[in-house]
């Protein structure tokens, strides 16, 4: 499908490619994995046609389609579910040219937008929007009422529902929630034309990909199997590699030894000059260089400290007063405890982060935590509020205004940023240095309860190994939040998840709740709704029994049961709404407080608006049960 031929590539004062080769099957899905700052994204701009190589080097079918997700989509009045389908640009041509057609015309393009499927396509789209969180109503909102964040899935979910002959992906889980993740791993295992990933998610390059193609010392080297399976064969090479190169530099030494002792001498003249030239056309054997990467310091806390750190009874906490984003919290943690807190965007992870932390009071119940506990807190906003002209020594120096200007060096040191680092703007540095700077910054205190809000995003495969190795070493109490499953699996031995304006422990584990959110995701597209956050099991058939006599006067149970069904759906597409009202609140609450008035008026009303469903809900439920 790809074919890279002999691809030099040089910019920036550095090279990237040297004499690269590399074909990849078609269908097949490919990891495209190296080091942060290797060139993963450049080969991807050189094959999308961004840069140019020094040839023709790159080359594909030339009917072949590339997509890729570029950018977050701009903030356009179009609605959601349009701007999805626009992306199919032949059906989007089709039926502009049919507004305009020759009647001898229309034959002929109905007859294309019958063999493309055309009708099917909003299906198609809605389908892909529920997977990645977007419920049927924001499906028909208006770009320009979502943010960023949810712009750049807007973006992927239209190079999804284009389905080009060579998807290009550039760490496409970074903008996702653990659930988003899970969807699109499915997804694209399902995916009929080739992919190229660029990711450092371990579990979606293990379930996802056939192929492995691994960018190094300049060179592309392809592996077949997953990462698991790359891993291990190249551990191999690199062994035999080793070998082979011991035993070519005890043969050097042996051919030396014969020159130095023999070239004087008339009667050894000619057998010391034929080692010579053995020697001069001996190809030396390369290793590639150490890819170790520099620790994570965690420091454990040095005293523990009396259990529980923290008790919730009957918590409610919000960003508006008797407006609570989470209520009825009833939570334990103790010092060993290692937390996964789930649940989709929106549904008030990151304020139940904040309450922990101490930078958000509860509104009413309880909250129980030691007045010695001390807490370090990561997460992504950090990294964006970040001053560009800073450097990492002046942020040190912060840090440690009592320390000496040794200390402070060898402490960044000891945070993986080299002497010629510690001077550089931030604005210079890659998003895993300063993902690596603050990550250590917030453990150096040595707190009790360490939270992580989307610690990974910026990290490569093994710098994600060296912070699971911190983390079990670190002896405190840790929440974690994260899309990277495997992070999850290796460090949370509790879930809890947040839904439906609460946090309650999850009853198992990592592997049944992705089966929850897909089947999650498959009732959403059937019904083109929220789906409510809390699995609902089937109840059992009941055995065959006489039909139940209605109260003479009163309504049927058939009658009760659509209207116990219509106002369950009213709930949760009422739920949903104060989900994203809450998340609309959150972001507002920091960047745009303008906006608070009008969105906290709107968040009343849904509010009032869903106590009045689930008080209709509950009385249809109990005149049914009276009557069965």
């Amino acid at each position: 499908m790809l074919q890279i031929t002999n691809l030099t590539f040089n910019a920036w004062g550095r090279q990237f490619l040297d004499d690269a080769s590399v074909s990849l099957p078609p269908g097949a899905k490919v990891g495209l994995v190296g080091r942060n700052g290797i060139g993963k994204s450049t080969l991807f701009k050189i094959i999308l046609g961004e840069l140019a190589g020094n040839g023709d080097e790159v080359s594909l079918p030339k009917t072949a389609r590339i997509g890729s997700v570029d950018q977050e989509h701009p903030a356009t009045p179009v609605s959601v579910i349009e701007t999805i389908l626009e992306a199919d640009v032949e059906r989007h041509t089709l039926l502009t040219r049919l507004e305009t057609a020759e009647p001898e015309e229309m034959g002929e393009i109905w007859g294309r937008l019958i063999e493309i499927d055309a009708d099917g396509a909003p299906s198609r789209a809605a389908e892909i929007l529920a997977g990645l969180g977007f419920s049927h109503e924001d499906q028909q909102r208006p770009m320009s009422h979502f943010s960023g964040g949810w712009r750049m899935r807007v973006a992927l979910a239209a190079a999804l529902f284009a389905q080009p002959d060579m998807l290009l992906l550039d760490e496409p889980t970074n903008y996702l929630d653990l659930e988003g993740a899970l969807w699109l791993e499915a997804r694209l295992k399902k995916y009929p034309a080739t992919a190229l990933i660029i990711s450092h998610d371990r579990e979606m390059l293990n379930e996802v990909c056939t192929h492995i193609l691994h960018l190094s010392n300049r060179k592309l080297t392809l592996y077949t199997g997953n990462y698991d399976t790359f891993e291990k064969t190249r551990a191999e090479k690199l062994r035999l590699m080793a070998a082979t190169q011991a035993k070519q530099e005890a043969e050097r030494a042996h051919l030396q030894k014969f020159i130095d002792r023999f070239k004087a001498k008339a009667s050894k003249a000619t057998q010391a000059q034929s080692r010579v030239k053995k020697l001069e056309k001996m190809e030396r054997i390369e290793l590639p260089p150490d890819e170790r990467v520099a620790p994570f310091v965690l420091p454990s806390p040095p005293r523990p400290l009396a259990p529980p750190l923290i008790r919730l009874e009957q918590a409610s906490v919000g960003y508006e007063a008797d407006k609570p984003i989470l209520k009825r919290l009833n939570l334990r943690m103790d010092l060993d405890d290692r937390i996964g807190l789930l649940g989709v965007n929106g549904a008030g992870k990151s304020t139940f982060a904040k309450m922990i932390a101490g930078a958000l009071d509860i509104q009413t119940g309880e909250l129980h935590r030691d007045r010695k506990m001390k807490v370090g807190w990561f997460h992504q906003h950090q990294i964006e509020a970040m001053d560009g002209d800073d450097t990492p020594l002046e942020i040190i120096r912060r840090a440690m205004p009592d320390a000496s200007e040794s200390s402070r060096r060898s402490r960044l040191a000891q945070f993986g940023l080299p002497f010629e680092k510690q001077e550089t703007k931030v604005e210079a540095l890659s998003g895993g240095e300063r993902a690596r700077l603050l990550l250590n910054l917030v453990a150096m205190d040595a707190p009790h309860v360490l939270i992580l809000d989307e610690p990974t995003n910026h990290l490569d495969i093994d710098s994600r190994r060296a912070l699971l190795d911190a983390l079990n070493a670190y002896t405190g109490a840790v929440i974690l939040i994260t899309h990277d499953r495997s992070l999850m699996e290796l460090v949370a031995d509790r879930l809890w998840l947040a839904a439906d304006g609460t946090v309650t422990p999850f009853d198992g584990d990592m592997d049944d709740y992705a089966k929850f959110v897909l089947d999650r995701a498959k009732a959403a597209a059937v019904r083109p709704s929220q789906v409510k956050a809390e699995a609902v099991e089937a109840a059992p058939a009941p055995a065959a029994a006489p039909k139940p006599q209605p109260k003479k006067g009163g309504p049927s149970p058939s009658t009760l049961r659509h209207a116990a069904r219509k106002a369950e759906e009213r709930v949760t597409a009422l739920t949903a709404e104060i989900a994203r009202l809450d998340d609309d609140l959150a972001n507002a609450a920091v960047s745009n407080p303008k906006a608070l008035e009008g969105l906290t008026r709107a968040r009343a009303k849904a509010q009032a608006d869903l106590d009045t469903a689930e008080a209709a809900w509950l009385e249809a439920e109990e005149a049914l049960a009276e009557l069965v």
